[in-house]
């Protein structure tokens, strides 16, 4: 019986192999190359110890325990096995070997690991490329690469069920997709606001569950796993080629095979449509890029699916073009829709304002959470959850959460613990639940605002608008003021009564 591996011991070779990049490519480059290797040790290493099982099954046939690996979840043709490389890692041509490994295995699961269009998930990669070094530099860190990872066992047997392996790729994004997009408003969720997502968004058995702005497919996979059963399906888009290449691969890392993970961009062209229809789905959840520029305004108002009725978001301001995406996408009178969004969102006027006000009037929206600053990498900007509920029903009023001050302090990051998740979902399940009247909730932390009161805010849902977090100052007692005033001023002039009398002795 194979020895149970951790997820720390994982990570711990893991970072060691990250030690062959350093200082040569940027991080956010070399996450890559790390993480294609640890899945094709993954592949390798499922593949290995099912032949063995079948050699063991059939008595030594090869030939009846080779037609049986056929049937399996992956074909690893022999070359692309993460032996065969480690066995050639002295070659001098190692990187094209590793390149023509990672071609045929995408050619032999083509089903699986290419997108519609033919492109395939290690196609944005090369183990031959200049970028590692000259040749003789680039060999000695391949091979490195190679010994470091071969160190791993990531057999089935050994993880013993435990997602110790997706928690290392949820390791590796955090540590080295920190900064990757910010510019463009993309920032990787930490998984606890992904939690928190998930749970406030609990999805039944039977699911179809859908993150349009997928990135890695971390959220989606706390979507699903929420469930509480196998019983749901998974499915997402992302813009970015590399990093659908990476929730693609996530998604086999968790053993979600059948996921469906699209690349293209969601607002211009999105991929998952039945009919001549969105594709609906029972629970739909993303933290889009914040405020993104040029997300296609010009092609929204001939949008062939209706996604913009309620009004077309600014050109330099994305935020409500992804959220109404979502709210179409979700089933009619039972879809929820919980995404994270700028404060922006809230209260910003004109076409925004517009939509607000009609998504307000549709009675679509359940619950407005804003969250702790410093949660995300990358950036500082504190973000909000918004809920949507498409079953709200004759339920007419909106929860407000301001949870801003509930996290733990960290070095990097701010972080939410499980006492702030739990009493925010606790809040959100009470109102749902029809358990909350309108009014104060919590003190300085939750309330229930009427339908009437967002029109008189001119539907602005700013949070300050509705939890009155003012703190009054102490009073102050002038007389004890004055009272340590003139003690203060007394003891400085004692100090300056002294210093005249060393300056004189020092003759200064």
């Amino acid at each position: 019986m194979s020895p149970k591996v951790s997820s720390q011991d994982i990570n711990s070779i893991v970072w060691q192999a990250c030690d062959t990049f350093r200082g040569v490519i940027d991080p956010s480059q070399y996450k890559d190359y790390i993480l294609v290797m640890l899945f094709l040790k993954y592949v390798s290493d499922v593949y290995t110890e099912k032949h063995e099982h079948y050699l063991e099954q059939y008595k030594g046939d090869v030939a009846r325990a080779n037609r049986a690996m056929h049937l399996e979840r992956f074909i690893v043709p022999t070359h692309s096995h993460f032996e065969d490389l480690y066995d050639k890692r002295n070659e001098p041509n190692i990187g094209e070997l590793i390149d023509i490994a990672l071609a045929d295995l995408e050619e032999s699961n083509r089903e699986k690991l290419t997108s519609e269009d033919g492109a395939g998930i290690f196609r944005n990669i090369s183990f031959n490329s200049s970028n590692l070094g000259d040749k003789k530099e680039k060999n000695a860190r391949l091979k490195l690469l190679l010994q470091d990872f071969n160190k791993l066992n990531l057999r089935p047997s050994s993880l013993g069920g435990q997602d110790v392996l997706g928690d290392t790729y949820e390791f590796l994004i955090s540590n080295f997709a920190s900064d990757a997009g910010k510019k463009a408003g993309e920032f990787y969720t930490p998984k606890q606001v992904s939690t928190l997502l998930a749970k406030l968004t609990r999805s039944k058995p039977g699911a179809r569950i859908y993150d349009p702005t997928c990135g890695s497919a971390s959220l989606l996979i706390k979507a699903g796993k929420e469930v509480g059963s196998d019983d749901f399906s998974l499915y997402g888009q992302e813009a970015n080629g590399s990093t659908w290449a990476l929730a693609v691969m996530n998604m086999f890392l968790h053993g979600f095979d059948n996921a469906s993970i699209r690349w293209g961009d969601t607002i211009r062209n999105p991929k998952h449509i039945e009919g001549d229809q969105l594709m609906k789905f029972d629970t739909v959840v993303a933290n889009p890029p914040f405020s993104l520029d040029k997300w296609g305004q010009e092609e929204a108002e001939n949008d062939r699916y209706h996604r913009f009725t309620r009004g077309v978001p600014p050109k330099s301001k994305g935020d409500w073009a992804f959220i109404l995406h979502m709210i179409e996408s979700a089933y009619q009178d039972t879809g929820m829709i919980g995404v994270v969004v700028p404060h922006g969102v809230l209260f910003r006027s004109s076409a925004e304002g517009r939509i607000r006000k009609k998504v307000i009037e549709d009675n679509l929206l359940d619950a407005v959470i804003g969250l702790p600053a410093n949660l995300f990498f990358g950036t500082g900007i504190p973000a909000a959850i918004l809920i949507f509920n498409k079953g709200k029903g004759r339920r007419k009023n909106t929860l407000f959460i301001d949870a801003s001050q509930e996290y733990a302090s960290g070095k990097n990051q701010n972080e939410l613990l499980p006492e702030h998740i739990d009493r925010i979902v606790d809040t959100y399940i009470r109102f749902r639940e029809s358990a909350l009247n309108p009014g104060v909730i919590e003190e300085k932390y939750s309330y229930v605002a009427t339908t009437e009161e967002l029109v008189e805010n001119e539907f602005n849902l700013n949070i300050p608008r509705y939890v009155d977090t003012f703190e009054e100052e102490a009073e102050i007692d002038i007389t004890a003021v004055q009272t340590e005033i003139e003690t203060l001023e007394k003891e400085l002039s004692e100090v300056r009564k002294k210093m005249t009398h060393y300056l004189k002795e020092l003759q200064l």
